[in-house]
């Protein structure tokens, strides 16, 4: 008798995580367009600043 492990992942958590990331790439990629690069990188340079010090 062979013994065979069937091991099926659940695809949920990978398709969860894609979506959340392909959100905040997407809300990047707006505010970029938004603001424009000046502006958006002075925003997350503030952004680091208030969190770090």
């Amino acid at each position: 008798m062979s013994d065979t492990v069937d091991i099926r992942r659940n695809p949920i958590p990978m398709l969860i995580v894609a979506g959340v990331a392909g959100l905040m790439i997407a809300g990047t990629v707006a505010l970029w367009a938004h603001y424009g690069t000046a502006v958006f990188f002075e925003m997350i340079r503030a952004g680091f600043v208030a969190c770090f010090g």
